[in-house]
């Protein structure tokens, strides 16, 4: 269930932020978005398999949010690509914790993800 912009359950920054990016599959493809993904097969692509329909409705209220962009895609044909926004971009420090914090608490985890070259 998408939370509109104008529609909070409180004035809380936390409360307000999760309503956003909150759920088991936002931030995954926010970090696919910072390491280079930009279509959408390829968020399919990504080995946590996010169901079709509901990556639709991720990317949907992401744009919602100004969180990402539709720019033309980078290979020249009338496709569309995401990408982050300035206000998605600075999400990077909060991701850059959870991945900290995971390698420090949840053995058996491993960040070697790379980005694209384009996407550093």
């Amino acid at each position: 269930m998408a939370v509109r912009k104008n529609k909070r359950r409180s004035i809380c920054p936390v409360a307000c932020t999760l309503d956003i990016v909150g759920d088991k599959w936002t931030l995954i493809v926010i970090r696919d978005l910072f390491l280079g993904r930009s279509r959408f097969k390829e968020f399919i692509a990504s080995p946590e398999k996010i169901p079709t329909n509901i990556l639709t409705d991720r990317l949907k209220r992401l744009l919602e949010h100004e969180i990402v962009q539709l720019v033309p895609a980078a290979d020249g044909t009338k496709r569309m690509a995401y990408e982050l926004t300035k206000k998605g971009l600075a999400l990077r420090p909060v991701l850059k914790s959870m991945v900290k914090w995971g390698l420090k608490w949840e053995s058996g985890t491993s960040a070697d993800l790379q980005p694209r070259e384009s996407a550093r």
